[in-house]
């Protein structure tokens, strides 16, 4: 990496950014997301089915829901707290009698099934929630903006911001492209996210900014990019540090801790991307012709 010249590469960073960038546009434009009830609202009732979930039991499970709740559900597998594989069947938001109709079509055609529990969100919270959700990404990212405006400059702030857009719709790509559920957990996984790549980005850009000081004469370009290089190694390090400890949650953890710890890992690898190789080629970009010349004497 001595030798490896991060600003000449731009091109390439920027073409491998905007083909991650559209695949995950792509994928939430056409496939969308699995929302839980958190942001849909809705019914999910809980079972431990006693046999496989195949295809003709959920079709079965769907025709039970179109007969006594008169609406459609979606079934899915999902792991409890104590490890065991259950059927989680969610649905618009259910009356007391559905409820107790769907239960007891649903004793009578699965008889080793075993009912767990049952929750409901209604419209309004989960309106409330998915409000409260993107206004802390937003407030988060204007805090971050003004943060990095005041210590370096605004062509940096901007770089930042591109980079933590970049890292959310990576993360939001995944979710959609593997079919993660979505419920409440996303929002604190996004605010990992974004705390720790404005951290990885902040280093480079304070090395960067050291190296203006200490080699006036060089043009902007060029301590740029021996900024990335002298602290690409402690990025690597510390995201591979980062890794090890969520992907033993991820191996070791039953499938809700799965459905946070696979998300931060696709970001935490989009912010290691980001910060090395997109936020002072952004910067640069800002600067323009400038960036490659030398400073003139006197300034």
């Amino acid at each position: 990496m001595k030798n490896f010249n991060f600003i000449n590469k731009r091109i390439v960073f920027f073409i491998i950014a905007a083909v991650m960038v559209a695949a995950s546009v792509v994928s939430m434009a056409v496939r969308g997301f699995n929302l839980d009830t958190d942001f849909v609202g809705g019914t999910a009732l809980y079972y431990e089915l006693g046999e496989d979930l195949t295809d003709s039991a959920s079709a079965e499970i769907q025709a039970i829901y179109n007969e006594k709740a008169g609406t459609s559900a979606t079934v899915r597998t999902a792991t409890d707290a104590k490890g065991n594989i259950q059927v989680v069947i969610t649905s618009t938001e259910l009356t007391t009698e559905q409820i107790a109709d769907v239960k007891t079509a649903m004793s009578e055609k699965f008889e080793n099934s075993a009912f767990n529990e049952q929750s409901s969100v209604g419209e309004t919270v989960s309106k409330e929630l998915r409000s409260s959700a993107i206004k802390a990404v937003i407030i988060a990212i204007i805090l971050m903006l003004i943060y990095i405006w005041i210590r370096f400059d605004w062509r940096s702030g901007l770089s930042a911001i591109l980079c933590l857009a970049h890292d959310i719709v990576i993360m939001l790509g995944a979710y959609s492209i593997l079919g993660i559920n979505m419920d409440s957990t996303v929002i604190a996984a996004l605010l990992t996210i974004l705390g720790y790549s404005i951290n990885a980005t902040i280093i480079v850009f304070d090395r960067v900014r050291e190296n203006n000081k200490n080699y006036s004469k060089l043009p902007f370009a060029e301590n740029a990019n021996n900024g990335v290089r002298q602290t690409i190694t402690r990025s690597i390090n510390t995201t591979l540090t980062t890794l090890f400890t969520i992907g033993m949650i991820y191996i070791l953890g039953v499938q809700s801790i799965r459905n946070f710890a696979l998300p931060i890992i696709v970001g935490i690898v989009a912010g290691l991307f980001s910060s090395v190789c997109l936020a002072t080629n952004f910067w640069v970009l800002f600067k323009g012709k400038k960036a490659f010349e030398a400073p003139k004497k006197g300034k």
